[in-house]
């Protein structure tokens, strides 16, 4: 296989794992549609100016779209990915002594979701004063019905910055656990985006140490919903 088909598999894999389409892709690269088919397909020279377009539009540095991690490129976010009810595998904890407020979430997110874990978490947080309450997000379970990770689609990315924005009133520390280093890089753009990319470190690493490593962040020796994946 040569770069172009190379590059074009790793566009395709990057697209269908955060739920876009081509139309999708090519309207948030400023890029025609038949331009992001031929790269997929390895027929396009790309230009830097277009390698940054596309990087741009999966949010993610232009480094990271020649890293060696690859995933399916059968697309996510299709409907049987939603058979299995929201509040079934959205779970959240709050450790009043130690102020830490922990939440995972198994599976993929909508942007209704997102609202709803918004307006559900915000009667935990807003009971702290400002820089008073951390927060530990467990997202290494967020996968499609094909048990492949996926990260956030486009209009989940977007309702994620206003509920960090949110969050960010009153959070002292917040700590993510991901899936890849995919979302590392998307999270880092929603922390940016929302003002909350000070406060937040993201981790991707063997489970255990990224578990751990999270504890020591947030100064706590366990956490009663956060737990080592066996």
């Amino acid at each position: 296989m040569g770069i172009r088909q190379e590059f074009g598999q790793r566009c395709k894999e990057l697209r269908a794992r955060s739920g876009m389409s081509q139309e999708m892709l090519a309207y948030r690269a400023g890029l025609d549609r038949s331009y992001i088919s031929g790269v997929e397909r390895g027929e396009r020279n790309i230009s830097i100016v277009n390698l940054e377009k596309i990087a741009f539009a999966f949010n993610v540095s232009m480094s990271y779209l020649f890293a060696d991690e690859r995933f399916s490129a059968t697309p996510a976010y299709q409907q049987k990915d939603f058979t299995i009810p929201f509040l079934e595998r959205f779970k959240y904890s709050l450790d009043s002594e130690k102020k830490v407020l922990s939440f995972q979430v198994h599976g993929l997110l909508t942007a209704a979701n997102v609202e709803y874990m918004s307006k559900t978490l915000n009667g935990f947080y807003s009971a702290y004063g400002k820089d008073e309450l951390s927060v530990l997000v467990d997202h290494r379970e967020m996968k499609a019905s094909d048990g492949e990770i996926a990260v956030y689609s486009p209009e989940v990315a977007e309702k994620a910055v206003l509920f960090q924005q949110e969050l960010t009133i009153y959070s002292k520390k917040v700590v993510a656990l991901c899936n890849s280093n995919y979302m590392v890089q998307q999270l880092n753009h929603v922390a940016k985006q929302s003002g909350i990319l000070e406060k937040a470190t993201h981790l991707y690493d063997q489970d255990n140490i990224m578990v751990w490593k999270a504890f020591e962040l947030l100064e706590i020796s366990g956490n009663p919903l956060v737990k080592t994946i066996k």
